[in-house]
């Protein structure tokens, strides 16, 4: 397999090892990492619903709700301020 070096600053690495699963390889962190620009179109939406149906599966909805709770949306100062 081919293989290509690249430059991090400290910072960058730091945060980079840290995601690490135990022994797993700085390639298998980058593969499964979600880069927030990565598209999602409407017409993807549209084939996967005419390819599965109109209904997520258990598998799906238990994923979705997974990542909602790692990307929670943060709280606002403010309503934060009125307790």
């Amino acid at each position: 397999m081919a293989t290509k070096t690249i430059t991090l600053e400290l910072d960058a690495y730091e945060k980079l090892r840290a995601a690490k699963r135990g022994r797993e390889s700085f390639s298998s962190v980058v593969r499964r990492v979600v880069i927030p620009g990565e598209s999602k179109s409407g017409a993807k939406v549209i084939a996967y619903f005419k390819a599965n149906g109109p209904f997520f599966s258990d598998a799906e909805l238990d994923a979705i709700e997974k990542a909602a709770d790692i990307d929670a949306p943060p709280t606002c100062p403010l309503s934060e301020a009125s307790e």
